[in-house]
């Protein structure tokens, strides 16, 4: 098949098409989400996010920088307009919306506009006046921003078709290929996001250099081909060749960008090496260093993944993108092993980072996601622009605003991350209103999942042999059943002939549980944590008795939470609060305090009823 016959059947609306592996992903034009949690997230993504992205890109110049004339913003500030056009394209894919349309191609003239005619596009760079192409591999993020266009390139062509964007790309590829080929620079990017991206311009077009490109990358890297900094070359993960790595290590989005195009590049060439490599460090990384909410990274220093068990709430980064990527990542191992452990994790990142991060009325962000704020902060001005952690509560603009571009694209896509398929039937592996069409299935399934456990799936259409539905069903759901019966945790297959008009109905049980966590843990080392289903929940101050004072409040484990008006509410005993000239004293018996109950509400939800304390992990009481 030529490139051009390649391409002519491209659309498949699906951010991921690996051409091998154990599942084939589900595209935006197979998977429709309906009403409920998620799709009220994705129309406000539609309806304002993108909105407010497109103001700010032109407000903040970044923009205009392809444009000519004085450039505004950091070294990667193309990058925005590259996932913006990526989230546009998505949207388009979804909707068809004829408006989306039009304001994708306006934005994409003044890009390609912009490109030389070797291919190299970038706006900080090889101008009158500006740094050589090339000259800041560690920090200037050329192919990093190559990569974002590729994949929104990719994302059009998968809903659209080619365009001038998809020209643009391939030129730029191949820019890359001559300069960083085998002959060319032995060199990698700072930031990576080109592996990745470059596999699935391979997927798309078929052309072998791309993935040759991607995985001379991937195995340059832990080689020290970029200079030491003072965070050390982790930072780059270029101290450890990938495929001699235990665990993710370095700054959080690099790690997870770097593993993920890792897995492509080992589904595609068959190395299974490779491919377990990664494998090994996800396991590790989610069983030592990753918060209870599926957030990755605790150094703000760095962006970084702190030491085993280094997971203090009080100063998780737990950057949002750092959350796109472990769905990514996740995804890419789900779609090559089939275990359904890594969508659990995408399940928990989803509703406690992904749903956390945006505001409202999706034109406010959160770039981190700390899981215990000890002071009440300020909301900035709604056209103040502020540094990327400089606010406690969520901000409309920064000025490295990665985050909200990153969590349009995400939305925009959703739905391709909800369902797969195989030789021999369906697998649902997100809980969500929706409806699937792909073949000869059709099914629809309808819940008020996560608050209500209870997810009908309605069989409309399937072929008339038997054929397997497979259903993940939680790590944290002891005690799930499907039509009654129990089910063991894990990934429940059900292979018959089903009906035209038959309804499944599967039962997850999300009442309120108490967590505790590793003793290695030591920061929140008597503490509990409270769960209902997929979703953490927080004590805010907002919801203490005036007379409480909120940092002594200590949980009582003997009494059992109980739900209340969409709120799980919990019994605490006060701590006798005093200040001391020295706060350090001998442990003695705690004495009979009065009990008050306090609401705890979804951590997604937090800081939505204007500024508060809150902490995820709650003392217990001093004899326990």
């Amino acid at each position: 098949m030529t490139i051009d016959e390649t391409l002519a059947t491209a659309v498949s609306g699906m951010p991921v098409a690996p051409t091998r592996g154990r599942l084939r992903p589900l595209g935006v034009g197979e998977v429709t989400l309906r009403p409920g949690f998620w799709q009220q997230r994705q129309d406000t993504n539609a309806a304002r996010t993108l909105d407010h992205i497109g103001h700010w890109l032109e407000k903040a110049g970044w923009l205009a920088n392809f444009d000519g004339g004085e450039r505004r913003g950091r070294e990667f500030a193309d990058t925005e307009v590259y996932k913006y056009l990526e989230a546009l394209a998505w949207e388009y894919g979804r909707t068809r919306d004829p408006e989306i349309d039009l304001r994708y191609r306006a934005v994409v003239r003044r890009v390609v506009a912009a490109q030389e005619p070797d291919g190299y596009l970038n706006t900080k760079y090889g101008r009158p006046g500006q740094a050589p192409r090339y000259s800041d591999l560690e920090w200037g993020h050329e192919l990093y921003s190559f990569g974002y266009l590729i994949q929104a390139a990719v994302a059009r062509a998968r809903t659209y078709g080619p365009d001038e964007l998809l020209d643009a790309a391939i030129r730029a590829a191949d820019h890359v290929c001559a300069e960083f080929g085998p002959q060319g620079r032995n060199a990698i990017c700072g930031h990576a996001e080109i592996e990745p991206a470059l596999v699935e311009l391979y997927r798309l077009t078929g052309v072998r250099r791309y993935l040759d490109q991607a995985r001379l990358f991937v195995e340059r890297h832990g080689h020290g081909t970029l200079a030491d900094i003072e965070f050390g070359r982790s930072y780059f993960q270029d101290d450890i060749p990938v495929r001699d790595a235990d665990v993710f290590r370095g700054h959080a989005v690099r790690a997870t960008y770097l593993a993920a195009g890792a897995v492509d590049v080992a589904v595609e060439t068959g190395d299974s090496g490779l491919l377990e490599a990664v494998t090994r460090q996800w396991r590790n990384t989610v069983a030592r260093r990753t918060y209870i909410t599926g957030g990755m990274g605790s150094r703000h220093q760095d962006e970084a993944f702190g030491d085993d068990f280094v997971l203090p709430p009080d100063r998780a980064y737990s950057e949002t993108c750092a959350g796109v990527g472990s769905v990514l990542l996740s995804w890419r191992l789900l779609l090559a092993h089939g275990d359904p452990r890594y969508a659990d994790l995408i399940e928990r990142t989803l509703f406690n980072v992904i749903a956390t991060a945006p505001g409202d009325g999706g034109d406010r962000f959160f770039y981190t996601n700390t899981l215990h704020q000890r002071t009440l902060g300020a909301e900035p001005p709604a056209d103040v622009q502020v540094p990327r952690a400089a606010s406690n509560l969520r901000a409309p603009w920064f000025d490295v605003s990665c985050c909200p571009t990153n969590l349009a694209r995400t939305f925009a896509s959703l739905a391709a991350y909800v369902a797969t398929a195989d030789d021999d039937g369906l697998q649902i592996h997100q809980y969500t209103s929706a409806t699937i069409r792909t073949g000869a299935y059709h099914l629809e399934i309808d819940t008020a999942y996560p608050d209500d456990g209870l997810i009908s799936i309605r069989i409309v259409a399937g072929p008339d042999t038997p054929w397997t539905l497979s259903l993940r069903v939680p790590a944290w759901a002891s005690g799930a059943t499907l039509d009654g019966l129990p089910l063991r945790r894990g990934l429940v297959q059900l292979r018959r002939r089903f009906t035209a008009g038959q309804v499944l109905q599967l039962r997850l049980p999300v009442q309120p549980r108490l967590v505790t966590a590793d003793d290695r843990i030591d920061a929140v080392r008597g503490t509990v944590a409270v769960e209902r289903g997929p979703v953490v929940y927080c004590l805010e101050s907002v919801d203490v008795p005036p007379h409480v004072a909120f940092d002594a409040l200590r949980l009582d484990p003997d009494a059992v939470p109980v739900e209340a008006d969409g709120t799980v509410v919990v019994t605490c005993r006060p701590t006798a609060a005093a200040d001391h000239d020295w706060p350090y004293r001998p442990a003695v018996p705690a004495g009979a305090v009065e009990a008050v109950r306090v609401p705890l509400h979804p951590y997604h939800r937090w800081a939505r009823r204007g500024p508060s304390t809150m902490r995820v992990w709650i003392p217990l009481t001093p004899e326990r």
